[in-house]
């Protein structure tokens, strides 16, 4: 049975999402096409290279997450360091580490540039902050005069990942062409992060082109949501940082959350995540675990009332004839 799957980005909580995948594998489910955003964009790319659940598994439990987050020599300098750091780089870690994660797991199965994948096997999502839009990569990334095709799959993987003053952003310089006469140096270059900005859960990327093909022709479109409440602890918000990070956490739980209850019930698989936040990077290996059964119990029941002709009168009566929920 052929779906489009898509995946909401949730950080650490990603393993709920493999889960999820087991369950879909073992219901004979395989992926036409996928698409993610943050850390369901990992999961996405990692299908789209081949992996299977099981392969997915071990590696993110095998994976510390706390290595992602390596420490540059202004993390050293007492009180001040992290926050010179912020302000020179705009992220408290560079993110490369995990580009360079992503790189080496790709490159595995032989995927290294867009052209290693079938068109349109993978999309990603990030957030093109200088000029206030969302990218969906890989062709997205042409308005930068960059081939789509020569584009690394982990350098987009990377973009989408970027938490706002957690990761540093990536950083590309307008094509000549794009630039305006008299621009300063500065203003020449464009900063992407991650694609939660916009949105964390692009279940509407499939909609247009299934709204024009024959219903016998439509391949379904499943979302694999990670859903409840972070732990009850509150955030201690005590400078700027502290609080940029637990708005953009907020938001990235909260952003597409209308748009879902409203529409997408009927092809949303709801991952509960059990507490665990965005950035809990050094998750013990129970609550990993404890995730992954999450996910692999909530799309086995998902998938026991799920039917293909049921999809398809939903998405006519609810989607087809309806309003497409992308973003502005």
């Amino acid at each position: 049975m052929l779906v489009n799957g898509v995946f909401e980005g949730g950080g650490v909580k990603a393993l709920a999402l493999v889960g999820a995948v087991k369950a879909a594998e073992e219901r004979g489910v395989k992926f036409k096409q996928v698409a993610g955003t943050s850390s369901g964009a990992i999961v996405a790319s990692l299908l789209a290279a081949g992996y299977t659940a099981d392969e997915l598994k071990q590696i993110i439990m095998e994976t510390p997450f706390t290595d992602f987050l390596a420490k540059s020599w202004l993390h050293e300098l007492p009180i001040v360091g992290p926050a010179v750091r912020l302000f020179v780089k705009k992220g408290l870690y560079s993110g490369q580490k995990l580009e360079k994660w992503i790189e080496e797991k790709l490159a595995a199965k032989g995927v290294r540039t867009f052209a290693d994948l079938p068109r349109g096997k993978l999309r990603i999502i990030a957030s093109d902050i200088s000029q206030g839009k969302l990218l969906v990569l890989p062709d997205d990334i042409v308005q930068y005069g960059i081939n789509p095709e020569n584009f690394s799959v982990a350098r987009a993987v990377r973009m989408s990942t970027s938490i706002p003053y957690f990761f540093d952003p990536v950083v590309l310089r307008k094509p000549a062409k794009a630039r305006k006469k008299g621009e300063s140096f500065t203003d020449q270059f464009i900063y992407i992060v991650d694609g939660g900005l916009l949105s964390n859960f692009p279940l509407w990327i499939y909609d247009e082109e299934n709204s024009k093909i024959p219903e016998k022709e439509q391949i379904p479109t499943l979302g694999f949501q990670m859903v409840g409440k972070p732990s009850a602890e509150p955030r201690s918000i005590v400078g700027p940082l502290s609080m940029f990070q637990a708005l953009f956490a907020t938001m990235m739980g909260a952003h597409d959350e209308r748009y879902i209850e409203e529409k997408n019930r009927f092809r949303t698989i709801k991952v509960p995540t059990l507490g665990v936040r965005v950035t809990d990077f050094d998750i013990k290996p129970e609550k990993s675990f404890e995730l992954y059964k999450s996910g692999y119990d909530a799309a086995k029941a998902y998938f026991q009332k799920w039917t293909p002709q049921d999809y398809i009168s939903s998405f006519n009566q609810i989607v087809r004839n309806g309003k497409n929920g992308k973003p502005a």
